[in-house]
C-alpha cells in the first residue's frame, strides 16, 4: 500500500502542475534544476526562451520546473557570485553572459556547462572543456536507452591547479582549462592536435577527469561524456553527486532515480522529505 505521506506528496505536486498549465506529451521534456549548493547559485540558460527568459535564481535546496519542445538545442550551466539590483542588473564572477539576470548569450569562462540536443534521440552532455566553476550532474529520469549520467562527484574548485584558478578575496571561484591558459594546439585540440588521434588527455584534462568521470575534460573526450536517451525528462542539480537519486514529475507521478536506476515510487522517508522539500521551495515557470 502506498504511504498516505506520498500519496499527499503526489496530489500535492499534481496541483501545483495543474496550476501551471504545463501539458505533458511526448512532444517536450521536463527539465527540473534544482540548487543543492550551499551557496546561491543564479542559472543561466541558452537560448533561454523556455527557461524564464534564460535566468534566475535558486537559493540553496530550491528549484524551478520548465518545459522543452523537443527542438530544444542549447546549455544550462551556473553563476556564482553574483549581484543584481531589483530590476536585474548586475553582474557575476563567474558564468557571466551580460549585464543582467536574464541571459542575452552564452556563459563567460570558465563555467560547468550542461548540453543538449533534443529530438527523437537525445543527445546530452556536462562539459568542462571551458573550465570549471561549479559541481553539477545530468540525470535523465523516466527514459529509453543508455541514459547514463553525466557530471561530477566533486568540486574541481579545491583541486584546481593553481596555474588555472581564478580566485576572489583568496578563494579559489573557478578552475579555467589548459586551452584558455596556455593557448597552445595541445591543449586546444587544434592544428597538428585537431583530431581525436592526436588530441590525447593532458595532464591537466585528467585532473578534471578525476573529479567529473562522465564529463568532457577536453575536446575528444566523447566515448565517456557524450550520452544518449529517448523521451526522457532530465534533472540539472547543482552540487549533487552523480550518484544521489534525484525526483522529477513525470505523468502524475513522481518520478526519481540516481545509481540504483529508475524508481517510480519512494520506499524510505528520507525521499519522501526530499519530495516534501520540493513543494516548499519549488518554483514553476511556464
Amino acid at each position: 500500500m502506498m504511504s498516505p505521506y506520498l500519496v499527499l506528496l503526489q496530489r500535492a505536486l499534481f496541483s501545483l502542475l495543474l496550476l501551471s498549465g504545463i501539458k505533458f506529451s511526448e512532444s517536450a521534456r521536463i527539465f527540473t534544476i534544482i540548487n543543492h549548493c550551499k551557496e546561491t547559485v543564479w542559472p543561466g540558460v541558452f537560448p533561454g526562451d523556455n527557461f524564464n527568459g534564460g535566468g534566475f535564481t535558486l537559493k540553496p535546496g530550491q528549484s524551478m520546473i520548465f518545459t522543452a519542445p523537443v527542438s530544444f538545442q542549447g546549455r544550462i550551466w551556473g553563476r556564482t557570485g553574483c549581484n543584481f539590483d531589483q530590476n536585474g542588473n548586475g553582474s557575476c564572477q563567474t558564468g557571466d553572459c551580460g549585464p543582467s539576470l536574464k541571459c542575452s548569450g552564452t556563459g563567460k569562462t570558465p563555467a560547468s556547462l550542461a548540453e543538449f540536443t533534443l529530438a527523437s534521440l537525445d543527445f546530452y552532455d556536462v562539459s568542462l572543456v571551458d573550465g570549471f566553476n561549479v559541481p553539477m550532474s545530468v540525470t535523465p529520469l523516466n527514459g529509453k536507452g543508455n541514459c547514463s549520467v553525466a557530471g561530477c562527484n566533486g568540486d574541481l574548485r579545491q583541486t584546481c591547479p593553481s596555474e588555472l584558478a581564478v580566485k576572489n578575496n583568496g578563494k579559489v571561484v573557478a578552475c579555467r582549462s589548459a586551452c584558455d591558459v596556455f593557448n597552445t594546439d595541445e591543449y586546444c585540440c587544434r592544428g597538428n592536435y585537431g583530431n581525436p588521434k592526436t588530441c590525447q588527455p593532458t595532464f591537466y584534462s585528467k585532473k578534471f577527469k578525476e573529479v567529473c568521470p562522465t564529463a568532457y575534460s577536453y575536446a575528444y573526450d566523447d566515448p565517456t561524456s557524450l550520452f544518449t536517451c529517448s523521451g526522457t525528462d532530465y534533472v540539472i542539480a547543482f552540487c549533487t553527486p552523480r550518484k544521489q537519486s534525484v525526483c522529477t514529475y513525470h505523468n502524475h507521478k513522481l518520478v526519481c532515480g540516481g545509481s540504483n536506476g529508475f524508481r517510480s515510487s519512494i520506499s524510505n522517508l528520507w525521499m519522501i522529505i526530499l519530495g516534501l522539500t520540493l513543494i516548499a521551495n519549488l518554483k514553476i515557470i511556464f
